[in-house]
């Protein structure tokens, strides 16, 4: 397995969890990748969230993405280690802002100005199925 694997199965399954540190408390939420390529996998954000806040004081998060199958039998997991860095570029921010400018009705009120983009752009992954159930140490890691 190599990094394009990791690509393409985060492509194919963007719904994901994420986990951040809170002091010593360990968050867990649901996200919705933005994309995934040869840089790493960017997420979006909101300034004001609790998200951005523990992401700035601990840059460490671990992601989990999983494919969801009717059966248990085909489950399969990519779970990734890493540090995020905030994106900042204009057209970054802008399709990032696209992408969820659907939620200003929900949350009723401008977000171009609060939008962040943070990416993992390097770690490593590996993948997990049920098969490797007390294998886990030993699966193979793929840097990036």
């Amino acid at each position: 397995m190599n990094f394009q694997d990791c690509i393409k199965f985060a492509s194919e399954n963007p719904v994901c969890y994420l986990a951040t540190m809170d002091g010593d408390q360990p968050r867990v939420r649901g996200l919705l990748m933005f994309s995934a390529d040869e840089n790493g996998f960017a997420f979006v954000t909101f300034s004001l969230k609790q998200l951005s806040r523990q992401l700035k004081a601990n840059p460490k998060v671990e992601i989990c993405f999983y494919n969801n199958p009717a059966g248990l039998g085909d489950a399969k997991q990519m779970r990734v280690t890493g540090k995020v860095e905030f994106l900042k570029d204009k057209e970054t921010l802008d399709k990032a802002y696209e992408s969820r400018a659907f939620l200003e009705q929900m949350t009723g009120r401008p977000l171009r100005p609060i939008t962040e983009v943070f990416r993992v752009s390097s770690g490593e992954a590996h993948f997990w199925t049920l098969a490797d159930v007390l294998k886990e140490p030993t699966l193979e890691r793929i840097k990036f």
